[in-house]
């Protein structure tokens, strides 16, 4: 059960303290260009009787205007907590354009009106404007941040490696499965591809051995498919290292002075490219991460719920929703069965599992292997 909080009776009193201090100025004035020195109760002048009397005015409504003022304050700061800082501070800068344009849009009113009708329909105008822009400036934070943020002094935001320029392998362009991954919508913006990088595919596409010949080759045709697909821009980054002789340590130098990803399929690169500090995006990780969770020779305990097409097998389904097919055990349906993998076949729709029931002889054989 959560506490609800305590209006803080010190912010209560302190504010009414200042509404009263208000009300019997106010009281002073009017009773001052009332009747300031007639005696109105034996002693009291009107003076201060109206000091008196917009005291307790003040008083009264002090303690409502305190408490519905602190109230509002709560609500606001609720709100604001869910909000990140990046939107007060983009959002207060709208803001304060509103202000300003309101205020310049609004200015010509007090020319047509008198003072106390002018000045509510001004504070309105500008108010709206004020919101309008702390909205928009909200919404819009990227593009606002990138304005004044450096102007007002504060340091750039850090971009995420997603929206960064990657920096490309040779191991990446000679597998060619990026194409995959970028058609699937897992990758795309800016990819890199450094000189010494180009030179290193050209090298084996020259080579005299069929090969790396046919390495090189299929390295610059995923490279030419690259830039035929939507979303992907593939451009030759011109900077070189000459003091350093191997490629991997020119693209290592080259993402650690740019400050740019490296995408690689090449384990060992990534590692030493990790260790020094560089951001590593391992196509090998990704494959790792999206493995079948069983494989042939593994065995699964499964429960078996129905019949599946072909004769004599039965259906189940592992924990994360993968179907297992499993021959010659229709007559257990009901039961939980250990199945042994034999393939795994993925589809379009998902993986299918297909395996053996396990035998005694089997799990005895398999324990003592």
């Amino acid at each position: 059960m959560t506490m609800k909080k305590r209006t803080p009776t010190g912010v209560v009193d302190v504010l009414r303290l200042l509404v009263v201090v208000f009300f019997a100025g106010l009281g002073y004035e009017i009773a001052r260009h009332v009747n300031s020195e007639a005696s109105i109760l034996g002693p009291l002048n009107g003076v201060m009787v109206g000091i008196i009397i917009g005291s307790g005015l003040g008083y009264v409504l002090g303690g409502v205007l305190g408490r519905t003022t602190v109230t509002v304050v709560s609500r606001t700061e609720h709100t604001l907590r869910e909000a990140s800082a990046e939107e007060l501070v983009a959002g207060s800068f709208g803001g304060v354009i509103g202000v300003l344009v309101g205020a310049g849009v609004a200015w010509w009113i007090f020319l047509l009106l008198q003072p106390f009708l002018a000045f509510p329909l001004f504070g309105f105008v500008v108010l709206v404007v004020g919101y309008l822009g702390y909205r928009l400036g909200a919404s819009r934070r990227e593009e606002m941040l990138g304005l004044f943020a450096s102007r007002a002094g504060m340091g750039p935001r850090p971009l995420a490696s997603s929206n960064l320029p990657r920096i490309v392998d040779t191991s990446v362009a000679i597998d060619g499965r990026v194409l995959d991954v970028v058609r699937a919508g897992f990758l795309h913006g800016k990819l890199l591809v450094p000189l010494p990088v180009l030179g290193e595919l050209q090298a084996l596409a020259d080579s005299g051995d069929d090969l790396r010949r046919s390495k090189g080759r299929r390295g610059l045709q995923t490279l030419e498919a690259l830039k035929r697909e939507p979303g992907i821009a593939v451009e030759v980054l011109d900077d070189d290292v000459p003091a350093v002789a191997e490629v991997d340590a020119k693209l290592v130098r080259i993402c650690l002075d740019k400050g740019l990803p490296l995408l690689t399929l090449d384990t060992n690169l990534a590692k030493a490219a990790a260790l020094a500090g560089v951001h590593v995006m391992n196509l090998h990780g990704l494959a790792l991460a999206l493995r079948p969770p069983v494989s042939a020779g593994d065995d699964v305990l499964v429960h078996l719920l129905r019949s599946g097409k072909e004769a004599g097998q039965a259906i189940g389904y592992l924990d994360d929703g993968t179907m297992v097919v499993a021959e010659r055990s229709r007559e257990r349906i009901g039961d939980e069965v250990m199945v042994r993998v034999t393939s795994v076949l993925t589809t379009a729709n998902g993986r299918m599992v297909f395996g053996q029931p396990v035998t005694a002889p089997d799990l005895a054989s398999g324990r003592s292997s």
